[in-house]
């Protein structure tokens, strides 16, 4: 599976943005798909996981601002931004791994993508 991430950019803080996540393979459809970021200075972290019948989990400081969802059909994943905040800026990584056992955890996921720059300042 080959992910590429884009939408990424500058926004200011309150606004929104879309990221999108292209992927390749006959069997997306079939994987669980996530976000992951990667702050300055800062460890990557769990933003959001999407299963295959649209369950999804997020992290706690995007719950209820962003939004994780899937188009089977075009093979793409999305994670719709809301109200950000300067903490939010960071590098977005699209990942997606295979299985039936949802998780969290960053090593559990064997695809990634390149990334795109969010930044989110005034």
């Amino acid at each position: 599976v080959q992910l590429q991430a884009f939408g990424g950019g500058l926004v200011q803080p309150g606004n929104s943005l879309r990221l999108s996540c292209a992927a390749s393979g006959r069997t997306f459809s079939s994987y669980f798909m996530g976000w992951f970021r990667q702050a300055p200075g800062k460890e990557r972290e769990f933003v959001a996981v999407i299963s295959w019948s649209g369950g999804s989990t997020y992290a706690d400081s995007v719950k209820g601002r962003f939004t994780i969802s899937r188009d089977n059909a075009k093979n793409t994943v999305y994670l719709q931004m809301n109200s950000l905040k300067p903490e939010d800026t960071a590098v977005y990584y699209c990942v997606a791994r295979g299985g039936v056992v949802f998780t969290t955890v960053m090593s559990e996921f064997d695809y990634w993508g390149q990334g795109t720059l969010v930044t989110v300042s005034s």
